[in-house]
């Protein structure tokens, strides 16, 4: 077993002769039972009969309020329901979720994020034509705690296919939003699963990369997939913290131990610098963006983990931009 292994949750396979569905739908939880209603009505839209897709929620002992009550109310017999003893962190009810999903492929869906009509026939279809993919993901949506969209992730080429240099290209820049990709249940269990020693973000980026680095995976042009972003949520206390690029530069070194597997090393190095500029450039947006609100402590705190990430003269230009922006943008603001 090498050092890698002891960090991924052994995902064990389904024992043979079992009854399996075609799709399990695994739906996480953490206090988020007021944006469980949409989440599950969006999948059972599509629900294709129990024979066929599995539909669960695994909560994380959720204290402050019931997402049982809600799955009562909408999911009736049709959702199963599992309740971890204990918090456990997102990361392990993850990995909770992949081993309880007995379904050949598998959709992890935050309890608080939506799918669009036409998602799980539009992947199926995917699968069959190319039973050699280890995952296919959309287009994403993203949207406020109020539901309003937002933006629409970008266009990675024109036609949907199997993406090209896609190792390359995931290693570069983060592109996928969990709720839009499905894996197929096979690849957890070579691979294993999310690696825990992530706490709060980019556990997703880390193992679409190690995915990339075995199978072929499908791009859909379509936007069938709807990420909420909560400031109450990890992501909002990650990046009050400056845990949102303490993650990234730890991300960053796990995948350099063993990328050179799979490429020259100066290959990697070229790939990983081009992220590192690009999450400090990230981090720099978020500080502009506090500077206009008025959160300065936070500003602060993203700007130091910027230049931790990376401190070239291109970023510190772009600290000079963004953060002049930002102070001029407050500075119009309380002039009103």
């Amino acid at each position: 077993m090498s050092e890698q292994d002891l960090y991924q949750c052994l995902i064990t396979p389904i024992p043979e002769g079992t009854p399996r569905p075609l799709w399990s739908v695994m739906i996480p939880t953490y206090n988020c039972a007021d944006y469980l209603r949409k989440t599950l009505a969006s999948v059972l839209a599509q629900d294709p009969g129990p024979e066929i897709m599995q539909i669960e929620v695994v909560d994380d002992y959720s204290m402050k309020d019931d997402p049982k009550a809600v799955i009562e109310e909408l999911g009736r017999d049709r959702v199963g329901f599992y309740r971890q003893q204990e918090n456990v962190g997102h990361v392990k009810n993850f990995n909770t979720c992949i081993q309880r999903a007995q379904g050949k492929l598998i959709h992890l869906l935050h309890g608080d994020d939506c799918i669009g009509y036409g998602f799980y026939q539009k992947m199926q279809s995917t699968f069959d034509a190319h039973p050699e993919l280890g995952a296919a993901f959309c287009r994403h949506i993203l949207m406020d705690e109020h539901g309003h969209w937002q933006s629409i992730s970008e266009l990675l080429q024109p036609e949907s296919g199997i993406i090209d240099n896609w190792l390359e290209r995931i290693v570069m820049k983060q592109y996928i939003q969990t709720p839009s990709i499905v894996v197929r249940r096979d690849v957890y269990e070579k691979l294993g699963g999310f690696d825990h020693r992530f706490a709060y973000y980019y556990e997703d980026w880390e193992m679409w990369v190690r995915i990339a680095t075995q199978y072929r995976v499908w791009y859909e042009v379509e936007p069938l997939a709807m990420y909420r972003q909560r400031s109450a949520s990890n992501s909002g206390h990650t990046v009050r913290t400056g845990e949102n690029m303490q993650e990234v530069r730890k991300g960053l070194d796990i995948v350099q131990s063993y990328l050179p597997a799979y490429m020259p090393k100066t290959t990697v190095s070229k790939l990983l610098n081009a992220n590192r500029k690009y999450s400090a450039q990230s981090a720099l947006k978020i500080a502009s963006q506090m500077l206009v609100i008025g959160d300065i402590s936070t500003a602060i705190v993203q700007i130091r983990e910027a230049l931790k990430c990376n401190l070239s003269l291109e970023v510190i230009g772009w600290l000079v931009y963004l953060v002049s922006k930002g102070l001029i943008r407050r500075v119009l603001q309380t002039a009103k």
